[in-house]
């Protein structure tokens, strides 16, 4: 028996999120299909991150264990064979058969994208929020910057959490324009449901004047939901990478 590591990017646009839910496409489902597919085995796969419905990866992680033969760095060319064309795995490796990806250290980096500008892109509705009124750029990097370090963020997780312990930390979130697409980029230990979204909405609401960036304290120090910004739209969430030790 042996553990394989996957690196899977996927476009979340016609899914119900990674995670299984009877009756519904999932990533994870997907997946488990291809794999019990190719392997002849009942395959269930770990996922490091459960990502919320329309939300997309370039770079979220899964394991599993299989007996079969197939060398690990190639189980992922055999595998995009047998997924369909908006998930794809981008490497497979062997791992040590105790790696398990949801309870080793690591660092996750998520990007939230706006189109900022007054008329809305067709090609870009899947993949950014569109917001026509001016943004502060400045303004939300002020912002941002509060929230940058180890902080009980029980403001900004949805009220439907089952965490227990609301205390992550953040190591870098910064906020930067490019043409009209304004990106959020954060890089965390960890994050509570909703908390990546959350965050973004906060902040987009400082950039467009309806709180000052230090507010951003204050809402830090409610340890309540109805503090802090609304939930921004899923389909501009990005996880982009899971880096391990």
């Amino acid at each position: 028996m042996k553990r394989i590591k996957l690196e899977v990017a996927y476009d979340g646009t016609a899914y119900c999120g990674w995670q299984i839910q009877p009756g519904q496409p999932t990533v994870e489902a997907e997946l488990n299909r291809a794999l019990t597919q190719l392997l002849g085995e009942d395959i269930a796969v770990i996922g490091a991150s459960r990502t919320d419905s329309g939300v997309h990866a370039l770079g979220n992680v899964a394991v599993f264990d299989t007996e079969s033969r197939i060398p690990a760095e190639k189980i992922c060319l055999a595998l995009n064979q047998r997924l369909p064309e908006d998930i794809r795995v981008q490497t497979s490796v062997q791992v040590p058969g105790d790696f398990h990806p949801r309870r080793i250290e690591s660092r996750k980096t998520y990007e939230y994208r706006i189109l900022n500008r007054s008329i809305a892109l067709p090609t870009q509705r899947l993949y950014a929020c569109h917001i026509y009124y001016d943004m502060d750029l400045s303004k939300m990097q002020a912002a941002a910057g509060y929230l940058v370090g180890e902080h009980d963020f029980k403001s900004f997780c949805s009220v439907k959490t089952q965490a227990l312990d609301t205390v992550r930390t953040i190591y870098r979130l910064t906020a930067g324009r490019d043409g009209d697409t304004i990106t959020i980029s954060v890089t965390g230990n960890g994050f509570l449901y909703n908390m990546v979204r959350i965050i973004a909405g906060t902040l987009i609401e400082v950039g467009r004047g309806a709180y000052p960036p230090e507010k951003v304290k204050d809402i830090l120090q409610a340890y309540d939901r109805n503090y802090a910004g609304p939930t921004a739209p899923a389909q501009g969430l990005t996880l982009v990478r899971i880096e391990y030790p």
